[in-house]
């Protein structure tokens, strides 16, 4: 899997769930901030550093960080128009798979975390849906924003897709599946995904 922007997502996917910086905002970006919080404490957690506990610490934080994504909404965005021509069943399987494409994306970059600063710009809400807008400074001097887009499910801000410097996870994870199943079939699609080696990685633009 080559390296593209969409490295950049992932990594700024989770150095905006990690990272944590004061800022003045409502209760989206502070709900995000107490998952942001829960997750440091096992990143920096001494017992769970050892080789013999990445099981367990990857375990804790998928526990964590997985309740604030709706992944049967991002996986409906990612699949696009082909959603409506599953079965209820088959939507139930794509969500899954999805979301084990997900998890083994991030397991790798979960760990990668460092002291990066995090600055929130903004927070737009209409209706039950959010837009977080934020920035993300690295020691290195670097800055790239993120906008980070929810909606009230149950008096909770999930989360259904993030754009980093303007590209869209969601979006690069449809353009891959709707090329999949024009040049083959879905049926082609859910074997690459149970392959786990296709989209092992990120998507790609």
């Amino acid at each position: 899997m080559q390296s593209s922007p969409c490295v950049k997502i992932l990594g700024l996917v989770l150095g905006l769930l990690f990272l944590s910086a004061s800022a003045q905002a409502g209760v989206p970006t502070e709900q995000i901030k107490g998952t942001v919080d829960k997750a440091v404490l096992v990143l920096k957690d001494p017992r769970l550093k050892p080789a013999a506990k990445t099981k367990e610490r990857r375990e804790q934080l998928r526990e964590i960080l997985f309740a604030r994504f709706d992944f049967t909404e991002m996986a409906k965005r990612a699949l696009g128009s082909n959603w409506r021509r599953r079965t209820p069943q088959e939507q139930d399987e794509f969500v899954r798979l999805f979301t084990d494409i997900l998890e083994r994306a991030y397991a790798n970059i979960i760990e990668s975390y460092t002291d990066e600063k995090i600055v929130y710009i903004n927070e737009r809400i209409e209706g039950g849906f959010v837009d977080v807008g934020s920035k993300i400074l690295t020691s290195r001097g670097e800055e790239y924003s993120v906008n980070y887009k929810a909606h009230l499910v149950s008096n909770e801000w999930k989360v259904y897709d993030v754009i980093a410097e303007n590209i869209s996870l969601v979006n690069n994870f449809r353009s891959q599946f709707n090329r999949v199943i024009a040049n083959s079939s879905y049926e082609e699609l859910l074997r690459r995904l149970r392959d786990k080696a296709e989209f092992a990685g990120v998507p790609k633009k």
